[in-house]
Formats: C-alpha cells, sequence, structure tokens
C-alpha cells in the first residue's frame, strides 16, 4: 500500500521537506514555553513506524496538505501600517487558529473520555485537531448542526484501486452511498470497513455515525489509542498518526498542524472556519460546502481525462486492471492456533493469541491483504484496546495475528471470526469460552477460635483468604454452609446460623464474593440454645474448600470462696456460752 500511495502522491517528497520545516520554524516562532519533550517531538517529527493496518483509518484517501502559518496562533501587537507582509501573515495566523465551536467541543469532549476510559494513551485534544484539519479542514469549515451532524455529506474518492487503494465495498453502502467501493466519510474520513469496529457513540444518541463529529472524534481517539500506545511518547504517536494514513508526509503534516494548536486556538462560530485549498493528489481544494439539504461535498480526487473517441474500424476494448493480492484469496486457513477451545478465567487475558493465513486455492500465502477478526457471541469478552472487531494486515508470510483478546466478567462461550475484507472468501471460526473467577485456596485469617455461649452472638466475623495459583483471587464466588459434620455436608437444622435480612435464621449462604484482596468476610453468626462443637464449610468457584470448627458452649460458673479457719474457730466459741446456758 505504501507503494501505491506514493505513485499517486506527486508531490510527496516536496510536503514531507515542507512540513519538516514548517514544525522547526514553528518551534523557533512560537510563543516561549517549550519543554525539552516538545523539542523532542519536533526532532523526530521525521521518524517513521511502520503501521498495523496497511490502509489505515481512511484507505490512505487524499488529503489537504495546507500547511500551518509560521505565526504564532496568539500574536502580540497589531502590525504597523509600514508592515503589510506581516499583517497578512498575523491575520492569517489569527484564522487558521480558529476552530468552529461545535468541531472544538467534539474534540475536547473525546480527549475527556479518553481520559477516563484509557486513561495511559494521554491523548491530547489538539492531536484529534491536527488530523481533523488535515481530512476534512475541520468538518469544512464547520459545517455542522448544533449536534455534531454535518450538513453536507463529506466523502473521498471511490476506491477503486485506480490512482488509489482498492477497497470493494463493505458496507452496502450505508455509510457512503456507494455499493461498488469503499469511500471515505465524515470529518474525520473513516472508511466504512474501519468505522464497524472503531465507531464510537460520542453525543450519547444511541447512534454510531461517522457524519458526527462527536461520534467521528471519539472514533478517532480510541483508533489512535489502540494498540497499548501510549501519546506522550513520540515513537507511539508516531505510530498512531501512521496507522490513519500510513504516509511520511501525512505524518509530518499532522505533526506541524498539531504542534501549531497546541500553542494556541480559539474557538469560532460554526461555518466560519477557514477552509483548506490544497489537496495531497494535486488538485485543488473547493472553498464551497456544498449545496442542497443532503448534499454531498466530496474531498479532491483525481481528476479523470476524458477518453479518446475510438476509430470505427477498431473495436473500443476496455482495460481491465491486474488482479490486487485481496482478489488471488481463496480462503483462511489457521496458522497455529489449534482447533482446541480457546480458554481464560473472567478477567483475565487469554494465554493464546489467535493467528490465521491467506492463502490461494493452490494453497500459496497471500501477504498484505487485510483480516478482519470478528467476536460473535453473547459476550463481553474483547480485543486489547476494549474493541470487539481489529483488522491486521497479513504479512510476508500470509499471516494475521489478531491482537490479544481479553475475557471479560460474562462466563460462557463465543466464537472469533476471520475473513477477508474486500473479498468473499472461506473464513475461518475460532472458539472460545470464558470460564468463571476461580480459587484453589482458602485460609483463614482469624486468629483466635470463634466461640459463643448458647443464645448469642460469636464475636467475631469469619473472614478467609482465596488465592489461584499463589495470586489474590479477586471476585470469586462463594458459599458458606453450617453443615451436620464433616463426613455429612448436608445442611445443620440446629446450632449456629447467620440472620437473613428479615432477621430469620439461615445456615446457607450463597452469592457471597472476594473483594480485590480476594477477602471474604462472612455476616455475623449467632447460636441458638444448643451447646456443642459445629462445622462451618466454605467453598469457591474453582474447588478452594475451608472447614472452620465453631463452638457454642455455657460459660463456666464462677465458684464461692471457702470459710476461713479463724472465722469457723470464731463461730464456734460464741456457740460454747449459748450451749452452757441452755444447759
Amino acid at each position: 500500500m505504501a507503494a501505491q500511495f506514493g505513485r499517486r502522491l506527486c508531490k510527496g517528497a516536496a510536503t514531507t521537506a515542507a512540513a519538516a520545516l514548517a514544525v522547526a520554524a514553528l518551534s523557533a516562532s512560537q510563543a516561549p514555553g517549550a519543554t525539552t519533550a516538545d523539542t523532542g517531538r519536533q526532532a523526530n517529527a521525521g521518524a517513521s513506524t511502520s503501521a498495523p493496518d496497511q490502509a489505515g483509518a481512511t484507505g490512505d484517501s487524499p488529503y489537504y496538505t495546507d500547511l500551518p502559518p509560521l505565526d504564532s496562533p496568539n500574536p502580540s501587537a497589531s502590525p504597523t501600517a509600514s508592515s503589510p507582509s506581516t499583517a497578512t501573515a498575523v491575520a492569517q495566523g489569527a484564522a487558521e487558529a480558529g476552530i468552529p465551536a461545535t468541531v472544538l467541543d467534539a474534540y475536547k469532549k473525546a480527549e475527556a473520555e479518553l481520559r477516563g476510559s484509557k486513561p495511559g494513551c494521554n491523548l491530547p485534544w489538539q492531536l484529534l485537531a491536527a488530523i481533523g484539519k488535515v481530512e476534512s479542514g475541520q468538518a469544512r469549515g464547520g459545517d455542522v448542526d448544533a449536534q455534531g451532524n454535518t450538513l453536507h455529506r463529506i466523502l473521498g474518492p471511490e476506491l477503486d484501486g485506480n490512482g488509489f487503494a482498492l477497497i470493494k465495498d463493505t458496507d452496502g453502502g450505508k455509510y457512503d452511498g456507494n455499493s461498488a467501493y469503499d469511500q471515505a466519510v465524515g470529518p474525520m474520513q473513516f472508511i466504512p470497513s474501519t468505522w464497524a469496529w472503531a465507531g464510537r457513540d460520542g453525543n450519547g444518541d444511541g447512534v454510531k455515525d461517522p457524519n458526527n463529529v462527536y461520534d467521528a472524534a471519539l472514533a478517532a481517539g480510541h483508533y489512535l489509542c489502540r494498540n497499548g500506545w501510549d501519546l506522550s511518547v513520540q515513537a507511539d504517536m508516531n505510530s498512531a498518526i501512521l496507522s490513519y494514513n500510513n504516509s511520511q508526509a501525512y505524518l509530518n503534516l499532522v505533526l506541524s498542524w498539531y504542534e501549531y494548536y497546541r500553542k494556541g486556538t480559539h474557538s469560532v462560530p460554526d461555518g466560519s472556519g477557514t477552509l483548506p485549498r490544497h489537496s495531497s493528489d494535486n488538485s485543488t481544494g473547493s472553498t464551497g460546502s456544498g449545496s442542497g439539504s443532503g448534499g454531498s461535498t466530496e474531498k479532491p480526487g483525481r481528476t479523470t481525462p476524458k477518453p479518446a473517441e475510438p476509430s470505427p474500424n477498431v473495436p473500443s476494448t476496455t482495460p481491465s486492471l491486474p488482479p490486487t493480492a485481496t482478489d488471488t484469496v481463496d480462503h483462511l486457513a489457521d496458522a497455529g492456533t489449534g482447533t482446541a477451545t480457546l480458554t481464560a478465567m473472567a478477567g483475565d487475558a487469554f494465554g493464546k493469541r489467535i493467528s490465521t493465513r491467506a492463502e490461494t486455492k493452490a494453497g500459496r500465502i497471500v501477504a498484505k491483504v487485510r483480516v478482519r477478526f470478528t467476536i460473535v457471541g453473547d459476550t463481553d469478552a474483547t480485543f486489547a484496546g476494549g474493541e470487539s472487531v481489529a483488522m491486521v494486515a497479513t504479512d510476508g508470510k500470509g499471516v494475521a495475528v489478531a491482537p490479544a483478546l481479553q475475557a471479560g466478567e460474562k462466563t460462557g462461550d463465543f466464537t472469533v471470526h476471520a475473513a477477508v475484507v474486500g473479498r468473499t472468501a472461506k473464513g475461518i471460526d475460532y472458539d472460545a469460552t470464558v470460564t468463571a473467577r476461580a480459587a484453589d485456596t482458602l485460609a483463614l485469617v482469624n486468629t483466635t477460635a470463634p466461640t459463643c455461649t448458647p443464645g448469642g452472638e460469636f464475636a467475631d466475623q469469619i473472614k478467609a483468604k482465596a488465592t489461584y495459583q499463589g495470586a489474590v483471587a479477586d471476585k470469586v464466588a462463594a458459599t458458606a454452609t453450617l453443615v451436620k459434620s464433616a463426613d455429612d455436608t448436608s445442611e445443620n437444622d440446629k446450632g449456629p446460623y447467620f440472620k437473613d435480612a428479615n432477621g430469620n435464621a439461615v445456615r446457607t449462604l450463597t452469592g457471597l464474593q472476594t473483594d480485590a484482596d480476594g477477602l471474604l468476610t462472612l455476616p455475623k453468626l449467632y447460636a441458638d440454645d444448643i451447646s456443642g462443637t459445629f462445622l462451618l464449610r466454605i467453598t469457591t468457584t474453582g474447588g478452594a474448600t475451608l472447614t472452620v470448627e465453631l463452638t457454642v458452649a455455657a460459660a463456666a460458673p464462677s465458684s464461692s470462696p471457702s470459710p476461713s479457719p479463724s472465722a469457723s474457730a470464731s463461730a464456734s466459741a460464741s456457740a460454747s456460752p449459748s450451749a452452757s446456758a441452755t444447759n
């Protein structure tokens, strides 16, 4: 795809050089305050990192190549009449720094959402603004309504392989209105096959619409934050940008706008943003915003020359395009995953990643084709990054390896379906299951033996610690039962008991769960009037068992002191005279 992109990007080298110069110039001309990290970002603007998805979020569609002004977005003093060139530059800079209000709000809300859902990504909204500027000129200068819906559809050219990537229709024309080939759609220019898994509902209306700037901005944020990338690290930011559109010129251009917006920007009314004029395919950008309700505004595409009139004596022929790699794929085959069901405990990562290979009918491998992995079934398992769909290009050996699977809390079976993007070829299914969280060991935490008097209350609550293979076992289900004996684990009908919400005696508790530290704390225990030794049995998912001995006994009576010898003698002495008198 990179070679094909380079073929159509006639001025790619010039754009790269200009963008790199712009980044360097920005660092020298902007307001003070750049840090060491800032200069490092500028210095590494040209560093290229291979992108995981060959066609990126946009299918490597054309993009706008207008460079940011070299002047600060926050000019200080007004220019003098004697320096008209400065006046023009400052005015242009101030205008370029303005982002339509609704579009700017969408970027900032996306950043806020990602700060909570993927805090390790460190997504800056200025990066979304830079990509939005390059992809659609900030939704055609803010041509959106108050809800963020574009007033006129923004479409890239159809990706039919003629000067662009070849991506046959994947959405039945749902988003782009084209049932033959895909087109990049909306303010952030997602192709439908990418939107199918990256789409988000950013404005809370229950719909994931690439033509809504809130939805598109949030989807772009999640797209840039996948693969565990930390965008505060320059290498990760480069990788994320290149995954959006795999071009060095694109990377440099986005970084130049990012630096420009990072130095300062402001809100302007919707519909009043500046419009781009130049495109990566050498066409001139339109300054209009479409016409007619529900109309569409296509980004500049290629200009197809009018074909010459055929000679009347020579039959006309329509040249056919050579088959692409995707066209040669006959089926997908397993590449080492195996036929055994993939298994993981709830909350854990699956130990094995799914690996599949694209092959021709003759069994030859096919490199550089996109494979879509889709999680199917009633499950909350996801790929790393929280996605239910992932697209990966096959490598030089024809193999595509899906991102790591992460089990959710819902137990049960599901399927991961692998299919070739852009071609009806035999796919392959992988079975997976999520088992309940388990513990293999339970240990009593209490240090004193639990005792109680008949009709009384046990002083301490029973506490047990659960572990699994030596590690803390959190959120593990447990059951506690007062049993008849070590050999008879049926529920006892006498002795200690728990109380339900109504104060009634119960001797079996279900629905218990260990906390984040693997600790299980039982409710208070009470005793009836029967004395003796009783057993409490605690079990968990996974087979861990703990038996606790409970003692119910009457308190030992306090003994009266024996009379002292002196007291006895005194009593005898006092009694003698009386006896003599009687006699």
